[in-house]
């Protein structure tokens, strides 16, 4: 039986002060998403409110893994999410959060995908998570009351990235963020591919480790 992967994106498409206009940054939601159906899964996508996500870094569409996402099924897909509300996530073998800055403006506290989140972790199913996305993971708790990300070998996109790219209009930084949970945080060099598995845990911390979260996910779930 193929397996399910859900990919909940943000629904937002400005962010900060400036109303810096944002969305789903394209190759952190393509590269993992071309691994998944190369594996031959089924993937769905929902968000919070069921509304047609946003695309941000559609200059980037040469790229091979990006232009068949925006012209084949992906983006088909993504742009008729579903509402995460009316979703049986416990339906599904991983759950996956890519990022953008977008993630940062609706993502931080969202109740439902706290839970959401923390019940797909409990239950043994794999979670992943790339550049921003990781911000999905701040603030669930466990049904032990601990964070989920408290000891957990982890990465996101880092201050230290934030710092040239957005610090102006995220709300935190999302590295300070995680590590005062209690993530035991792993940076590479700026804008270098660097992803992780922690048991069921994957994360990847800017586009160029999108790729390498998709494979870690297809690995776990091929065990």
């Amino acid at each position: 039986m193929s397996k399910k992967i859900l990919i909940i994106v943000s629904n937002a498409s400005s962010i900060g002060p400036r109303k810096r206009r944002t969305g789903t940054f394209l190759s952190e939601v393509a590269h993992p998403y071309a691994e998944f159906t190369k594996a031959g899964y089924q993937v769905d996508f929902v968000s919070l409110t069921g509304e047609s996500p946003f695309l941000d870094a559609l200059n980037l569409a040469d790229d091979p893994a990006n232009l068949a996402f925006l012209t084949g099924k992906g983006w088909a897909a993504m742009h008729q999410a579903g509402k995460l509300a009316d979703v049986n996530v416990g339906a599904y073998d991983a759950i996956f959060v890519p990022g953008g800055l977008a993630p940062m403006a609706d993502l931080p506290e969202a109740p439902l995908l706290k839970k959401v989140i923390a019940e797909t972790w409990e239950r043994g199913a794999v979670v992943g998570a790339v550049c921003h996305g990781p911000v999905s993971l701040l603030n669930v708790k466990l049904s032990d009351g601990s964070y989920l990300v408290n000891g957990k070998n982890m990465t996101s996109f880092t201050d230290e990235e934030e710092e040239n790219y957005a610090k102006a209009d995220v709300p935190f930084l999302l590295q300070t963020a995680l590590t005062k949970q209690g993530a035991k945080f792993h940076a590479a060099a700026p804008w270098s591919a660097n992803s992780l598995a922690d048991g069921k845990l994957v994360t990847g911390q800017n586009p160029a480790s999108a790729q390498g979260v998709g494979e870690k996910m297809v690995a776990l779930l091929g065990k």
